[in-house]
Order: structure tokens, then C-alpha cells, then sequence
């Protein structure tokens, strides 16, 4: 264990907990965001995910209700739109029935994020008292394999989880964008990595789950607890 900090084990666990209900199964995240039409050509690395730029829609999340932050946490994310842009440009074309690119007013902003909304419709649950939505990535090529969005239902938090593909991103990467963690820690068969930003209205912290055989990242979860308004 290396630069271990003396700290409530709880919030660390928890996020580990999320992480494991996920089933088995920024250089271009500006083009990639809602409010900017995105881009084409170039592929979705997993250098174009930093979570610190997760923050403000977490916390824009938290301060609405289950389904509305769910939608709000997958409509902004930079990954799941990356990836429903790839499988819309390629079916979207003009005269296609499912998808017609002629038609006016078609945008491939606008396709993207009426499918994201209906994958929160189709996928939201209620479990652990919380409102959740799981999301598998099929491409063979992206640089991960799942997504989930969680909104409790009793508190102001909401949490976004990543699991990446097999070997795309390692713990010597991850130091190298931000920096030294938080906080680690060691359990059987995984390392963490906790990185954290604290705010007079928030808390956020990112649990990178590292394979200690090869350093591979396997997963990483994100949370944000805003703070009660006094």
C-alpha cells in the first residue's frame, strides 16, 4: 500500500459496492456533450474520459429526482454519447426506415440523445433504494465494456460507473493524468486508487479498481454526496 492517509473506510467501500452490481457482462468530450454537436472521424479513446469533468452533472443529478438525474448523468456523459454517436452514424442514413438522416430537422445531437433517453426508460430499476440504470457496451473496439448511473432515492447523491476493457488503461497512466490518489487501499483480488474534490456544496470521489497482477484498471466509480444547505 503506498501513500495510505487515515479515513473513513466507508465511502471507499460503498463505491465498491456499486461497482459490483454492474453485471458481468478531454481532448474530444466537448464535441461529445449535449450542449455541442459532436464530432465524427476520430475514435473515442479512453484518454477522452476524465472524471473530473463527471462533477458538475453529478451534482446538477443530485438535485433532481431518480429518473431525471439518471438522464441528466447519461444525456452528459462524454463516454455513453461517444458510443451511441458511433452506432447512430452508422445506421442513420438517408431513406433508411429505422433512421432516416434526410429528414428535416435531423441532427446527429439530437438522434443521440433521444436514444440515451430511451435507454433510461427502458432500463431504469429500483434496487437498494436506489433508481439505476445498467447500459453494456457491444462494440468489440470500445475502450469499455459497461456503464451504470445511480440516484438514490433517499439522499442527495448520485454515482456514474465504468468498467473498462480488458487491458486499455493501466495504474501508470492513471498517475500520470491525476497525479499522485487520495488514498489506496488492498483487498484479495484488487487495488484502490481513490482520488477526491471536496466543495463548500459537495463531495466527490473516484474509486479506480486496479488488477495488482498487471496494473490494468478494471473499473472505476464516481460519486457525489452534495452537501445539506444550512
Amino acid at each position: 500500500m503506498i501513500a495510505v492517509s487515515v479515513m473513513d473506510p466507508k465511502p471507499a467501500f460503498l463505491l465498491l459496492l456499486l461497482a459490483s452490481l454492474l453485471p458481468p457482462a478531454v481532448r474530444r468530450a466537448s464535441a461529445l456533450n449535449p450542449r455541442n454537436p459532436p464530432s465524427t472521424g476520430a475514435a473515442f479513446s479512453v484518454d477522452d474520459f476524465d472524471w473530473r469533468q463527471t462533477i458538475s452533472y453529478l451534482f446538477e443529478a443530485s438535485q433532481q429526482p431518480g429518473e431525471q438525474g439518471l438522464q441528466t448523468i447519461l444525456e452528459n456523459s462524454c463516454v455513453l454519447r461517444a458510443y451511441v454517436a458511433n452506432e447512430a452514424q452508422a445506421e442513420c442514413k438517408p431513406g433508411n426506415n429505422r433512421c432516416d438522416s434526410s429528414l428535416a430537422g435531423f441532427t446527429l445531437k439530437s438522434e443521440v440523445t433521444r436514444r440515451i433517453d430511451g435507454i433510461v426508460k427502458e432500463g431504469l430499476r429500483h434496487e437498494h433504494k436506489s433508481t439505476v440504470v445498467d447500459y453494456p457496451f457491444q462494440a468489440r473496439f470500445f475502450p469499455f465494456t459497461e456503464i451504470s448511473a445511480l440516484r438514490s432515492d433517499k439522499l442527495q447523491d448520485a454515482y456514474l460507473l465504468l468498467q473498462f476493457a480488458d487491458r486499455t488503461y493501466y495504474v501508470t497512466e492513471l498517475r500520470a493524468k491525476y497525479g499522485e490518489p487520495y488514498d489506496t487501499d488492498i483487498f484479495d483480488r484488487f487495488s484502490v486508487f481513490i482520488y477526491r474534490m471536496n466543495t463548500p456544496h459537495y463531495t466527490s470521489k473516484a474509486v479506480f479498481e486496479v488488477n495488482p497482477a498487471d496494473g490494468s484498471v478494471m473499473k472505476v466509480a464516481i460519486s457525489l454526496k452534495a452537501r445539506k444547505r444550512r
